[in-house]
């Protein structure tokens, strides 16, 4: 019987290219793991086809005081938030200030919405992510192609 190969979607937003080094990371972990990894900008992710999948991961930076990017990111955050429960979510991003304030927040969104986050409190690199913070990310990715 052939193995069936889940895509998992791994979302971003990156300003910089810090969040998208992050990304590809968690994709390339994904891709180690023996699955499928799709690498979407999230003004090319679909909400509903995103969460069809049992886990995935989003990205996205610090912006302003400490929140999500409001342009696409905070609307898909707010289209996919009720698809999301029983879902295992990796949330990961950058920031160049503040303590990570914008990801404790939107992990506690998550989880009020019912989602099971592969890291607590998500995965946070100050500005570029060194060679350290990309082995986290890639076992995070394949942590997740676990659960997929």
């Amino acid at each position: 019987m052939e193995e069936d190969k889940m895509s998992i979607s791994v979302v971003y937003w990156s300003g910089t290219g810090n969040t998208q080094a992050m990304a590809e990371a968690v994709a390339e972990g994904i891709k180690a793991a023996g699955q499928e990894a799709e690498l979407l900008e999230v003004g090319n992710a679909d909400a509903a086809t995103v969460a069809a999948g049992n886990a995935f991961a989003l990205g996205c930076p610090s912006m302003g005081s400490e929140q999500l990017e409001e342009a696409e990111m905070e609307p898909f955050i707010e289209e996919i938030e009720s698809l999301v429960s029983g879902k295992t979510i990796l949330l990961f991003g950058s920031y160049g200030w503040g303590d990570g304030e914008w990801m404790r927040d939107w992990a506690e969104r998550m989880k009020n919405a019912g989602a099971v986050l592969l890291r607590e409190e998500g995965i946070i690199t100050n500005d570029a992510p060194e060679d350290d913070m990309l082995e986290e990310l890639k076992a995070a990715g394949q942590e997740l192609a676990q659960k997929a």
